[in-house]
């Protein structure tokens, strides 16, 4: 099935702020082949983002940021977390794709802005949707080659907020802390399984870049 198999009867927007969200009433094939009845739905609209994974092949180190996440601290809330949980999350570098620009162009941009890193060579890893369920948002994630013998310190633009610790680790230390459940978000979860299978290519491909 395919977008010729929704039938939209009508959409509104009833919030629309720094974030949106839509309303549709609609109807979608079933898999008899017959049409459903009509339904309702919202749509969390945030825009699409891309988001890095950034590698420094000569050291064998990867740069991480760590931040405040207003989600996260909401998650906390629930009984699915304990007292302690951090609203903090450990992360790779990403942004909101804005009109008119490219996802590589988004990372090269964050690269600098959350991290004072300059990419220098970038690998696609892929595209996905992050809760489709009720969101439209996707993911563009990459890999890219950079310098981190000055990797550090606190970064992010003030005017939007942003307080951004920048930290590097191995990749064992990295691997560790997703085994451990230290990283729990799945914009750099996913990216980072990628890349633990292949570092070592990266490496051959990237070294002395």
């Amino acid at each position: 099935m395919n977008l010729k198999d929704v039938e939209i009867i009508d959409k509104r927007t009833p919030f629309d702020d720094y974030f949106c969200v839509d309303q549709y009433d609609l109807r979608h094939r079933l898999y008899d082949g017959s049409m459903g009845r009509l339904i309702r739905r919202e749509v969390f609209e945030r825009g699409h983002a891309a988001s890095c994974v950034l590698y420094d092949p000569d050291l064998d180190l990867l740069v991480m940021i760590e931040q405040f996440r207003i989600g996260a601290y909401a998650a906390t809330h629930s009984p699915w977390y304990g007292g302690d949980t951090s609203p903090w999350l450990v992360e790779i570098i990403a942004g909101i794709i804005e009109e008119d620009e490219d996802p590589e162009d988004v990372v090269r941009r964050e690269a600098l802005e959350e991290a004072g890193c300059v990419i220098r060579q970038l690998e696609r890893i892929n595209h996905y949707l992050v809760t489709p369920g009720g969101s439209s948002e996707s993911v563009f994630s990459f890999c890219g080659c950079v310098d981190a013998s000055d990797a550090g310190g606190v970064h992010g633009l003030a005017d939007e907020g942003e307080n951004i610790r920048v930290f590097t680790v191995t990749p064992e230390e990295a691997f560790a802390m997703l085994a451990d459940g230290k990283i729990h978000n799945s914009m750099t979860m996913i990216p980072l399984q990628w890349f633990k299978e292949n570092r070592e290519r990266l490496r051959s491909k990237w070294k002395h870049e």
